[in-house]
């Protein structure tokens, strides 16, 4: 058996429902407004929130410390001779020498990574692309790529396989050649590479072990793990913000609506308080009336929104938004992230969407509930 208690919310409930539907045209659009505005903030916070998630996943197994070389304050390669010093620091563990490069193709106007893996490299004359090479170059298995090396000769490779579209947040633009190939294209001669990835023996001394590197090479640049991840979420953070600039106009629509609904009632809203309270309801009655009607619409809005930014970002490739937030210019990697929500920041979005707009319908109700009936009716 219900409550009396629980029985007056519905009753409640029923007359704001009844309200509302006397003025669904109003409340259609309010609606639709505010749950736009739920969505489009919902949807930038989930997809940037999941590719820093993707960033410290992939970083797990980026090297402790990457050494490059400068000269004239532009990255240089790197010699044999360099790597000995590294050689002789004390606290470091494997030291692996890395070959890699970029390649403008004018044909598919895309930017390339070319690279040659540490182990099992492709064989001489073969290569392994990743999927967002093969979509804009149309390029598959047992097909012929040729490429102008520095020296301006073109080579002609055979591409051997694809890469895994798992890691196509990182392989996208990625095309993976034996030493023997990449040399020539990019122009490093042999005994020469890109940079050096450096493992170190106890992970609290990498700091230690870079201040070394700086001392005994003195144009070097020390990249730790950490500073990587530092950067990719700041630059997630800066295309956030842009997004969220963007959506300004939907927040000053939103905002100009809170604030029709703080500057007063409508003259029937006004003067259906007004006969409420001359039929006998209580203040209290009424602002419980007008709270069911708040929360009623501003709690379908903002789940609804949600619901629909969770499957516009974790289903859908998120076609509104993850062209920014990716940032790549030709080659967009296609890509499911792992659905990950996080309880602070749901009610962070529910705190600035739903406490202003219910705060907005119950102070006005409010002013109008404690004034003299007859003058409501007025």
């Amino acid at each position: 058996m219900p409550t009396p208690w629980i029985e007056r919310q519905a009753a409640f409930i029923d007359h704001a429902v009844r309200a509302m539907g006397r003025r669904r045209t109003h409340q259609i659009g309010l609606w639709l407004v505010y749950t736009l505005l739920v969505f489009l903030l919902a949807s930038v916070m989930l997809f940037a929130h999941a590719l820093r998630h993707e960033a410290r996943l992939l970083l797990q197994d980026a090297p402790e410390l990457v050494v490059q070389r400068l000269e004239g304050g532009r990255h240089a390669l790197i010699s044999e001779t360099h790597l000995q010093i590294l050689h002789g620091i004390r606290g470091v563990g494997t030291i692996t020498p890395r070959l890699w490069g970029y390649y403008y193709d004018p044909v598919s106007r895309a930017n390339y990574t070319l690279m040659t893996p540490p182990a099992n490299p492709p064989p001489p004359g073969q290569m392994t692309i990743g999927a967002g090479v093969s979509r804009v170059s149309g390029l598959t298995s047992g097909d012929l790529f040729s490429m102008p090396g520095s020296d301006g000769i073109k080579r002609t490779l055979v591409v051997r396989d694809l890469l895994s579209a798992a890691s196509e947040l990182v392989s996208s633009d990625l095309i993976l050649m034996n030493a023997a190939d990449l040399r020539p294209l990019l122009g490093i001669p042999a005994g020469w590479y890109t940079d050096v990835a450096l493992t170190v023996a106890q992970p609290r001394e990498v700091n230690k072990v870079a201040e070394k590197v700086m001392q005994r090479m003195p144009d070097a640049r020390p990249i730790q793990r950490q500073e990587l991840l530092r950067t990719y979420h700041a630059l997630f953070d800066w295309r956030e913000g842009i997004l969220l600039t963007l959506l300004g106009v939907v927040l000053l629509a939103f905002a100009i609506l809170v604030w029709d609904k703080a500057s007063g009632l409508s003259a029937d809203e006004r003067r259906e308080i007004g006969i409420l309270k001359a039929i006998g309801w209580q203040t209290g009655e009424v602002l419980a009336m007008k709270l069911w009607e708040g929360t009623l619409v501003s709690m379908s809005a903002f789940l609804i929104g949600y619901v629909t930014a969770y499957v516009h970002v974790f289903v859908t490739p998120a076609p509104l938004i993850g062209a920014v937030l990716k940032g790549w210019a030709v080659l967009y990697p296609e890509f499911v992230l792992t659905p990950r929500v996080e309880g602070l920041q749901v009610l962070t979005l529910f705190f600035f969407t739903v406490f202003p707009f219910i705060a907005a319908l119950v102070i006005p109700a409010w002013k109008a509930a404690i004034t003299d009936p007859d003058a409501v009716m007025r």
